[in-house]
């Protein structure tokens, strides 16, 4: 077995997020997700079946939920669980440095 290394062999700047699944099970996905300025459309709310656990690994992020103006910062190191259909989105990422993510949606 070789590991690998969830910081590298990024891949190329496409201007597009990029969603890669790393592992899966009957119960739960998880991913990593590259950001690099990337936000959610305006009026765009994810609202998703599974529950979502999110840790900001590197680079920066910004979160908003309905209901609320206020905006979460996310810092590497930094992580919140969103329970399914808590209607949310991105609001920023980081411009300046890729943003990487690790999320795990699960039941």
């Amino acid at each position: 077995m070789t590991p690998n290394n969830f910081l590298k062999n990024l891949p190329k700047d496409s201007g597009e997020e990029i969603l890669e699944d790393i592992l899966s099970g009957s119960c739960f996905r998880m991913e990593r997700i590259i950001s690099n300025g990337q936000a959610s459309p305006d009026g765009f709310w994810y609202d998703q079946d599974r529950n979502e656990w999110v840790l900001i690994l590197k680079g920066r992020a910004g979160l908003m939920f309905e209901g609320t103006e206020d905006i979460i910062e996310l810092n590497p190191g930094d992580y919140i669980h969103i329970p399914a259909h808590r209607r949310h989105r991105v609001a920023w990422t980081d411009t300046s440095q890729k943003t990487i993510w690790l999320a795990v949606h699960h039941d």
